[in-house]
Protein backbone atom coordinates (compact mmCIF):
# COMPACT_ATOMS: atom_id res chain seq x y z
CA UNK A 1 0.00 0.00 0.00
CA UNK A 2 1.42 3.36 -1.23
CA UNK A 3 1.97 6.00 1.61
CA UNK A 4 -1.02 9.19 1.52
CA UNK A 5 -0.09 12.25 -0.21
CA UNK A 6 -2.34 15.48 0.27
CA UNK A 7 -2.06 18.93 -1.17
CA UNK A 8 -2.57 20.56 2.58
CA UNK A 9 -2.74 19.65 5.80
CA UNK A 10 -5.57 16.97 6.77
CA UNK A 11 -7.18 17.79 9.92
CA UNK A 12 -5.48 15.87 12.26
CA UNK A 13 -2.23 17.87 11.35
CA UNK A 14 -3.71 20.53 11.46
CA UNK A 15 -4.85 20.24 15.07
CA UNK A 16 -1.50 19.13 16.08
CA UNK A 17 0.00 22.89 14.68
CA UNK A 18 -2.00 24.57 16.72
CA UNK A 19 0.51 24.38 19.70
CA UNK A 20 3.67 24.15 20.26
CA UNK A 21 5.76 20.96 18.89
CA UNK A 22 8.73 19.19 18.24
CA UNK A 23 9.74 18.83 14.90
CA UNK A 24 12.25 19.06 12.43
CA UNK A 25 12.97 21.27 9.43
CA UNK A 26 15.00 20.11 6.16
CA UNK A 27 16.81 23.03 4.05
CA UNK A 28 19.14 23.16 1.58
CA UNK A 29 22.00 24.53 3.05
CA UNK A 30 23.63 27.95 1.51
CA UNK A 31 27.21 26.56 1.72
CA UNK A 32 27.30 23.16 0.55
CA UNK A 33 24.41 22.95 -1.18
CA UNK A 34 23.12 19.69 0.86
CA UNK A 35 20.81 18.92 2.97
CA UNK A 36 20.76 20.98 6.51
CA UNK A 37 18.12 19.52 9.47
CA UNK A 38 17.80 21.45 12.37
CA UNK A 39 14.82 20.86 15.63
CA UNK A 40 12.30 23.47 15.77
CA UNK A 41 8.99 23.97 17.97
CA UNK A 42 7.61 27.12 17.31
CA UNK A 43 5.18 26.51 14.87
CA UNK A 44 1.58 27.21 13.89
CA UNK A 45 -0.59 26.04 11.30
CA UNK A 46 -1.86 29.29 9.62
CA UNK A 47 -4.80 27.50 7.91
CA UNK A 48 -4.15 24.28 5.58
CA UNK A 49 -1.71 25.19 3.36
CA UNK A 50 0.38 27.40 5.09
CA UNK A 51 2.48 26.69 8.16
CA UNK A 52 4.41 29.75 10.20
CA UNK A 53 7.63 29.35 12.39
CA UNK A 54 9.42 31.33 14.29
CA UNK A 55 13.61 30.86 14.61
CA UNK A 56 16.18 33.33 15.57
CA UNK A 57 16.94 35.29 12.72
CA UNK A 58 20.42 34.79 12.59
CA UNK A 59 20.08 31.56 12.18
CA UNK A 60 21.23 29.39 9.13
CA UNK A 61 18.11 28.33 8.46
CA UNK A 62 17.13 32.04 7.84
CA UNK A 63 20.23 32.04 5.33
CA UNK A 64 19.42 28.77 3.72
CA UNK A 65 15.71 29.74 3.16
CA UNK A 66 17.16 33.28 1.36
CA UNK A 67 19.26 31.31 -0.78
CA UNK A 68 16.73 28.12 -1.77
CA UNK A 69 13.12 28.75 -0.42
CA UNK A 70 12.46 24.95 -0.73
CA UNK A 71 11.71 23.22 2.84
CA UNK A 72 10.60 20.25 4.37
CA UNK A 73 9.23 19.76 7.73
CA UNK A 74 8.99 16.67 9.69
CA UNK A 75 5.97 15.92 12.08
CA UNK A 76 5.32 12.95 14.34
CA UNK A 77 1.61 13.11 14.98
CA UNK A 78 -1.67 11.14 14.55
CA UNK A 79 -0.42 7.61 15.54
CA UNK A 80 2.52 8.32 11.94
CA UNK A 81 5.02 10.92 10.77
CA UNK A 82 4.88 13.32 7.77
CA UNK A 83 6.87 14.86 5.19
CA UNK A 84 5.01 18.49 5.13
CA UNK A 85 7.47 20.14 1.73
CA UNK A 86 6.81 23.20 0.45
CA UNK A 87 8.39 26.74 -0.40
CA UNK A 88 9.52 29.02 2.49
CA UNK A 89 9.84 32.53 2.67
CA UNK A 90 10.36 35.19 5.29
CA UNK A 91 7.34 37.19 6.34
CA UNK A 92 8.89 39.20 9.40
CA UNK A 93 12.84 39.79 9.81
CA UNK A 94 11.66 40.29 13.26
CA UNK A 95 8.69 39.11 15.14
CA UNK A 96 6.51 41.95 16.86
CA UNK A 97 5.43 41.63 20.77
CA UNK A 98 8.70 39.35 21.24
CA UNK A 99 11.63 39.63 23.58
CA UNK A 100 14.22 38.58 21.26
CA UNK A 101 15.26 38.50 17.17
CA UNK A 102 13.38 35.98 15.79
CA UNK A 103 11.94 35.81 12.30
CA UNK A 104 8.77 34.50 10.96
CA UNK A 105 8.89 32.34 7.97
CA UNK A 106 5.72 30.90 6.01
CA UNK A 107 5.95 27.74 4.32
CA UNK A 108 3.10 27.66 1.85
CA UNK A 109 2.70 23.56 1.48
CA UNK A 110 3.00 22.06 -2.01
CA UNK A 111 2.56 18.23 -0.49
CA UNK A 112 1.98 16.99 2.93
CA UNK A 113 2.97 12.81 2.35
CA UNK A 114 2.65 10.51 5.26
CA UNK A 115 5.98 8.64 5.15
CA UNK A 116 5.78 6.11 8.03
CA UNK A 117 6.80 2.54 6.94
CA UNK A 118 4.11 -0.15 6.32
CA UNK A 119 2.54 -1.88 9.33
CA UNK A 120 3.88 0.62 12.04
CA UNK A 121 2.47 3.43 13.97
CA UNK A 122 4.04 6.15 16.39
CA UNK A 123 2.84 5.04 19.91
CA UNK A 124 4.93 7.54 22.07
CA UNK A 125 5.61 11.09 20.40
CA UNK A 126 9.01 12.73 20.92
CA UNK A 127 8.85 15.10 24.05
CA UNK A 128 11.24 17.60 25.57
CA UNK A 129 12.01 19.45 28.23
CA UNK A 130 12.82 23.01 28.76
CA UNK A 131 16.56 23.20 30.60
CA UNK A 132 16.46 26.87 31.32
CA UNK A 133 13.96 29.24 33.68
CA UNK A 134 11.10 27.01 33.35
CA UNK A 135 8.39 30.09 34.18
CA UNK A 136 10.46 32.17 31.75
CA UNK A 137 10.44 29.66 28.59
CA UNK A 138 6.85 29.28 29.14
CA UNK A 139 6.11 33.36 29.15
CA UNK A 140 8.70 33.46 26.11
CA UNK A 141 6.05 29.96 24.09
CA UNK A 142 3.19 32.30 25.11
CA UNK A 143 4.48 35.50 23.48
CA UNK A 144 5.79 33.70 20.38
CA UNK A 145 2.85 31.57 19.54
CA UNK A 146 0.85 34.41 19.94
CA UNK A 147 2.48 36.90 18.22
CA UNK A 148 2.67 34.01 15.31
CA UNK A 149 -1.49 33.61 15.59
CA UNK A 150 -1.52 37.57 15.06
CA UNK A 151 0.89 37.52 12.34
Amino acid sequence: MANQVEPKLIKPLFDELQRELFCTLATVDHESGGPNVSAISWMLAKDEETIYFAVDNRSRIIQNIKNNNKAVINVIANESTYSISGEAMIKEEKLEGVPLKLALVELRIIEVRDVMFYGSKITTVPQYDKTYDKVAAARLDKQVMDAMKKA
